[in-house]
């Protein structure tokens, strides 16, 4: 490997730490969807988020201050809509995928820097990680856009009467998570292509003829 292509070996190795990152990150917060409506109990202005793990409801107490009751839900709960249980599984495999493009980044660059690669080598030991942070970029890409259209369909939740919360708020909105996820999408998506983009680099490399 050339050496004026390792400063783009390094970036995209931090890019690929911050979008896993992101990505585990956003897959743990509530707020995919943000949701309006009132309280059938207090009659008051309820705000709540719903996540791809868990939901979350703001209570307003007698001193003006907010009161978060979250809600963990699984596999085995049935309440859970069909386009949940898919971005359940996407970010879980775009987070693992990620995880695997870290691997496969840090023994790339270890073997590049052992010297390992031969002189004539047109195989871009960083080819794997490009493959797959390319790949976890697709599944995020593809949670983002299932809540963004269960969003805008105002596709509901039945739960369960314990989380005190409707099926259908009065108004409902995407989430601050969303932004953490398009980013770790993008970031995914920058060091794949960066890792991707080496490989012709090196397969255009002239080899000297002995």
């Amino acid at each position: 490997i050339m050496l004026k292509n390792y400063n783009h070996q390094i970036i995209g190795f931090a890019l690929t730490m911050v979008a896993w990152i992101l990505c585990c990150i956003s897959m743990g917060l509530p707020q995919w969807q943000e949701w309006h409506y009132e309280d059938p109990m207090t009659f008051k202005p309820t705000v709540a988020f719903v996540g791809i793990w868990k939901a979350c409801v703001f209570h307003n107490d007698n001193n003006s201050s907010n009161i978060r009751i979250c809600h963990q839900y699984n596999y085995r709960d049935s309440f859970v809509p069909l386009y949940i249980r898919i971005n359940q599984h996407l970010l879980l495999v775009s987070s693992l995928l990620g995880l695997f493009g870290k691997i496969t980044t840090i023994i790339a660059l270890s073997t590049m820097c052992m010297r390992r690669v031969p002189r004539n080598a047109i195989c871009n030991p960083f080819s794997l990680s490009g493959i797959l942070n390319v790949i976890a970029s697709s599944f995020l890409y593809l949670a983002i856009l299932l809540n963004y259209v269960s969003t805008i369909r105002k596709w509901g939740v039945a739960f369960p009467p314990s989380f005190n919360m409707p099926s259908h708020p009065d108004t409902q909105k995407m989430g601050s998570a969303m932004a953490l996820a398009i980013t770790a999408a993008v970031f995914f998506l920058l060091s794949g292509t960066i890792f991707l983009s080496l490989n012709l680099a090196i397969s255009k490399t002239p080899r000297s003829k002995i």
